[in-house]
Formats: structure tokens, C-alpha cells, sequence
């Protein structure tokens, strides 16, 4: 994607981001400027993005949880994220329309990348929000809910799926658009 301006974001990708988020031209430019600076690469490995994404939840544990956020948004599979990836990855997990939220939520439980969702990639994501939960709020989770394995046995049961079924894409939105104890399940909002 040529660009006449090296220290600036190209034409084609302002106009596709601010297509596609919430973010105004300025806050990209903004966010590009910071990227180059952090990423004179421009890219930005694993370890890079679960450093930063480790900062919005300093006292918990974040980087399994990082590590699959990376995974579901790393779409060329080549172990970085290009600045559109990031600013979308951004995007997706602090707004976004709920749908295409949810697109992206089935992306990041489809561990396998198969297209379909199993109990144990379920179990799996689980796990790592469990981790960005920090220690002091465990106490406060309600009791069918206060282990990972809880949780997921929890959302499972939404899905009205057996132990060795899976779930797709579609089925995977529905069921969680039909219930807000599901969509509740499939994230952590931490507490102001």
C-alpha cells in the first residue's frame, strides 16, 4: 500500500478505518503517529501486543488472553499485526457494533480456526478471561460461576449443545444475542 508521505497513514487505510470504527481521522492519524514510534517496524509481534494489552489490566494476569485477542485478529497468520489489524483489534474490543463484536468473539473462541466453537475452546477463552479478573473480585462472582470451568460449563449450556458437540458461527450469535447472561459470559468488564 504505497504512500507518498512515509511518516503518515496512507489514504486507502485512513478512509477504510474510518469506515469501519469509531475513530476520527485525527485520533488515527493520532494512533498511527504513537504506532510508528512504538513500531518503527510497522508491525508489532505477540509479545509487543501483550505488553500493551497487559497496561488495561494491571492487576490481573492478561497475556493468555492477549495472546488469543493477537491470535483472532493476526488474519494473514504471519505472527504480527500491521497497523490496520491493530487499530480494528482496538476497535473491536472497546466498541464496535454487537454483531460484528460477536463475529470477531466467535473468532477469538475458535481457537482451532476450523469454524466451529467445541466445549473445549470454550473452556479454553474461559480460562484466560478468568485470568484478567483480579484476585479481589473472585470473592464477589456468583458461586456457578467462580471458577473458569464453572463459566464455561455456564455459557456452554446456552448453546443447548452435548459435551462432544460443536457450534458454528451463526448459532454462536444467536445464542448470544438471544441471552445478555451469555454475552455477560463471553467477556470481562472490569468494575469502574
Amino acid at each position: 500500500m504505497g504512500n507518498s508521505k512515509s511518516g503518515a497513514v496512507s489514504k486507502e487505510i485512513l478512509e477504510d478505518l474510518k469506515l469501519n470504527t469509531k475513530f476520527s481521522e485525527t485520533e488515527i492519524a493520532q494512533w498511527y503517529s504513537n504506532f510508528k514510534r512504538q513500531c518503527p517496524t510497522g508491525r508489532i509481534s505477540k509479545e509487543e501486543f501483550q505488553t500493551i494489552y497487559s497496561k488495561f489490566f494491571p492487576e490481573s494476569e492478561a497475556n493468555t488472553y492477549a495472546e488469543h485477542v493477537f491470535r483472532s485478529f493476526d488474519t494473514n497468520d504471519d505472527g504480527t499485526l500491521d497497523f490496520k489489524e491493530y487499530i480494528i483489534a482496538l476497535h473491536m474490543t472497546s466498541t464496535g457494533k454487537t454483531t460484528r463484536k460477536l463475529e470477531w468473539a466467535f473468532s477469538l473462541f475458535d481457537v482451532d480456526k476450523n469454524g466451529y466453537i467445541t466445549k473445549s475452546e470454550v473452556k479454553e477463552i474461559c480460562t484466560a478471561i478468568f485470568k484478567l479478573i483480579p484476585k479481589d473480585d473472585l470473592s464477589s462472582l456468583p458461586e456457578d460461576e467462580n471458577t473458569a470451568e464453572k463459566r464455561a460449563d455456564k455459557l456452554w449450556k446456552y448453546f443447548d449443545k452435548g459435551e462432544n458437540d460443536r457450534v458454528a458461527e451463526g448459532e454462536f450469535i444467536q445464542g448470544v444475542l438471544d441471552n445478555d447472561e451469555a454475552l455477560r459470559l463471553i467477556q470481562y468488564q472490569p468494575t469502574k
